[in-house]
């Protein structure tokens, strides 16, 4: 169900139950601020999700609320975790999807890092 960046943050959502533990990951990176992990439904051979430790919904409400320090941290990460998975000679693309027209499918931000293939348009 695409997702409305303007309503409140829920605490219910999945990646939030990942962050408590409730639920399983397959874990690539953690810190104070970021906690990443694969994706289940991988687009690419290369497919992780990094989120920031705040409630945050989507990048807007991230941009808009978060301190400089999370900012800084989810940015460190998502760069980390691309080095440790040896995208940076090919290259790779980040991606957040923000509300309904972008296809955010859960209310929590999280950036998707692809790689392992040329990856084509942004935009088909």
């Amino acid at each position: 169900m695409p997702i409305d960046p303007t309503q409140p943050y829920d605490d219910a959502n999945i990646f939030a139950r990942i962050l408590r533990g409730e639920l399983p990951s397959n874990k690539v990176y953690e810190d104070d601020w970021a906690f990443a992990f694969h994706d289940i439904a991988p687009q690419a051979p290369v497919h992780i999700l990094v989120i920031p430790r705040g409630a945050y919904v989507s990048w807007d409400d991230f941009s808009a609320q978060a301190s400089d320090p999370e900012i800084a941290g989810l940015a460190r990460a998502i760069g980390h975790v691309a080095r440790e998975a040896g995208l940076v000679e090919t290259g790779y693309r980040v991606l957040y999807n923000v509300g309904t027209h972008g296809g955010q499918e859960v209310p929590h931000l999280h950036a998707h890092i692809f790689g392992g293939r040329p990856l084509g348009r942004m935009i088909g």
